[in-house]
């Protein structure tokens, strides 16, 4: 039986529908008879075997109805994939194709035939056409199974939620030849002990038993109404079973038929934070950014590239991209046009007219290049400026601190003053909780940048020493900044990292057990930009906006729950059977245990609930300009020391490292770490 059905998947869809029409010929035919047959109580036979016109009216019968059963798509189902929507239009194809074949005889005028006969035949044809279909997929279905086991092993998994997007994401399973259903979970007391789909629906008290007997690997989260809240309580139920948990696309992707099966991902990054993600203000988002135009630095970085997509959905009239590396500039372009082309393939107005779409321009440059800034600026005169760029990676920093300290500090000065000459309305820099109290160079570095944007903004007119000293500039200029800490799933953040140490089997990696961060995701942290922008202007002084992350995680129990999800057990001593192990390797140079995210207390609430801002101490401008200069002279020479001696002078709880890391500096010296000469 299962060679017979094999057989019959494997030929041509032509074949099929020929196998399929000739049944139905016969089928119909026999319809016909059974009508004559049930009305009159006796086994009915045409009198002169088909030559008579009564013969001749029942061989008609499939040729009335092909035309009818080939433009409703009878034809064109699959019969294994047969739904609702395929089952109501075979019951209104047979009902038409009834109906004619009832009015032909009636057109006829042969005596004898009631309208019994035809009644009979609209119910016979519509049980043995339809079930037959129905018959059909039964079969198929029941042996695709063990077809596909012939082929290759089936991942065994279970549904948690039995309600309308749990019986969506089954019946997508139960065509799917990657996924055999063992069951639902559902904490509805109602639904436990019943069956859907032919499995049972257990109580989460049963499922650990269950997925033991059931050989289950995997459980995929079908509840698209739950509050963050209450998925994450979900998933923390869930990480005692042994499973890897994934979840599925929105509910209404797949009523679009938009994504498959093979659209079900991993936990998103959200379901590692342990709070609500922050909503919004819409209007906020649009109120500096719609039909204006645009500039953003760093556009090709994480923070930069989903600026861009939020910016993008806010309709400006330009936005312009400015990225130093070429491939991510071409990356984050490719992006933005393919984001711009579902935006216009989803609008309904198919007159919408290609000039009142936003003009995306791609423009490589440096933030430290002055000349080039100010030919950008002045050719599209942005009314808003987010600035982005920036070396953010600690460890590599350290390393390259004469570099770090030209990009991050000189290229927002650089930025900053052609925005306050060009008279951009808006201003806006992307800071870090790392600024906060910093113990390493990427750190002081942006600290400094704030504290440069807070002394020019105390200023109402400003002369900058690099420019023709007897032109002074009136500030017209609004200056804030946004400080958020670590950002999940960013280049360079624990979650890559972690994912692809599980990936390959452990050990997952950190530096201390006890380090701590605060986490946002990458929406969060653009929109959080954009609205610090829309309410910043409102007083004098550049403003300090943070967005408010819940409590700080432990990364310890970051890892652990990342295993965990994944479907595996910590590896420790009191499992050492376990799969995966985590290794603590020690505080990298300039690494804190924990981020702060204000200096002071002074702290006040704004518009969103959720962002709060600052005023906190900043040197003026005419002596910060001074040790500017100075530490301009430090890394020319690449003296180090002298870099770390003026950082200390002028950002307050700046500790630097004990030891230079600067590996131009150790080369110089032959300064080898002990590490090299492993």
């Amino acid at each position: 039986m299962i060679r017979a059905v094999t057989q019959v998947v494997s030929i041509s869809r032509l074949a099929k529908q020929g196998m399929l029409t000739l049944s139905d010929s016969f089928l119909l035919v026999f319809s016909v008879i059974s009508a004559f047959s049930l009305q009159q109580g006796a086994w009915f036979w045409p009198a002169d075997n088909w030559n008579d016109p009564l013969g001749i009216l029942i061989l008609i019968a499939p040729f009335i109805a092909f035309p009818i059963f080939i433009y409703f798509g009878l034809y064109r189902s699959i019969v294994r994939y047969i739904e609702a929507r395929a089952a109501s239009s075979v019951g209104l194809a047979v009902s038409l194709y009834a109906f004619i074949w009832g009015l032909v005889v009636f057109l006829t005028g042969i005596e004898g035939i009631s309208i019994a006969v035809m009644l009979i035949n609209w119910l016979v044809a519509l049980l043995v056409i339809g079930g037959s279909r129905l018959f059909a997929r039964g079969l198929l279905n029941s042996h695709k199974l063990k077809i596909n086991q012939n082929v290759r092993p089936l991942s065994r998994v279970m549904i948690f939620g039995a309600g309308e997007a749990g019986r969506q994401l089954a019946h997508a399973l139960w065509f799917s030849e990657e996924f055999h259903l063992c069951g639902f979970v559902d904490d509805n007391k109602k639904l436990q002990g019943l069956e859907l789909m032919g499995v049972p629906i257990l109580a989460m008290a049963k499922l650990a038993k269950f997925v033991d007997q059931q050989q289950v690997s995997e459980i995929l989260l079908a509840i698209p109404s739950a509050s963050r809240n209450e998925r994450n309580e979900i998933i923390r139920r869930l990480q005692h079973v042994r499973v890897r948990i994934r979840t599925l696309p929105g509910l209404s992707v797949l009523v679009r038929d938009q994504v498959g099966i093979a659209d079900l991902h991993e936990l998103e990054i959200e379901d590692l934070l342990v709070r609500e993600l922050a909503v919004p203000d819409e209007s906020l988002l649009q109120k500096q950014v719609r039909g204006s135009v645009v500039l953003v630095t760093g556009a090709g970085g994480s923070i930069g590239s989903e600026l861009c997509s939020q910016i993008l959905k806010r309709a400006p009239k330009i936005l312009l991209i400015l990225e130093l590396n070429e491939f991510a500039l071409y990356s984050v372009q490719r992006e933005l046009f393919s984001q711009l082309k579902c935006e216009v393939d989803n609008e309904n107005d198919s007159s919408i007219s290609v000039r009142l779409l936003p003009r995306i321009i791609p423009l490589l440059g440096s933030v430290q290049d002055e000349g080039r800034l100010n030919i950008l600026v002045q050719a599209w005169k942005p009314q808003v400026i987010f600035h982005a760029a920036a070396y953010k990676h600690v460890p590599i920093v350290e390393h390259n601190p004469a570099e770090g300290l030209k990009n991050n500090v000189f290229g927002t000065l650089a930025v900053a003053k052609v925005a306050i000459n060009h008279e951009v309305p808006n201003f806006i820099l992307v800071s870090t909780d790392k600024a906060v109290h910093p113990t390493n160079i990427m750190g002081a570095s942006k600290r400094l940048s704030e504290m440069i944007l807070q002394a020019l903004a105390a200023e109402h007119s400003i002369t900058f020493k690099s420019m023709d000293s007897s032109v002074t500039t009136i500030r017209r200029t609004h200056l804030s900044m946004v400080r958020f800490g670590n950002v999940l799933n960013s280049s360079g953040s624990v979650i890559p990292l972690f994912r692809k140490q599980i990936n390959e089997g452990g050990p997952v990696t950190l530096t201390h057990k006890e380090v701590t961060r605060y986490f946002m995701t990458i929406p969060e942290a653009a929109q959080l930009v954009m609205q610090a922008g829309a309410m910043s202007g409102k007083e004098d002084g550049a403003e300090v906006f943070v967005l408010d992350m819940g409590g700080a995680v432990k990364i310890l129990d970051l890892a652990r729950r990342m295993i965990e999800m994944s479907g595996f057990r910590i590896k420790d001593m009191d499992c050492p059977n376990g799969d995966i192990a985590i290794e603590v390797t020690g505080l990298r140079p300039g690494e804190k245990l924990f981020e702060e995210l204000l200096m002071g207390d002074n702290v006040q609430l704004t518009e969103h609930p959720r962002i709060i801002k600052a005023h906190e101490e900043f040197i003026e401008w005419k002596y910060l300009e001074t040790y500017l200069d100075a530490l301009r002279l430090t890394i020319e020479r690449n003296d180090i020391e002298g870099m770390q001696l003026i950082l200390q002078k002028i950002v307050k709880g700046y500790r630097p490292h004990a030891e230079v890391m600067d590996w131009v500096d150790m080369e110089r010296t032959r300064y080898i770490p002990s590490k090299q000469k492993k």
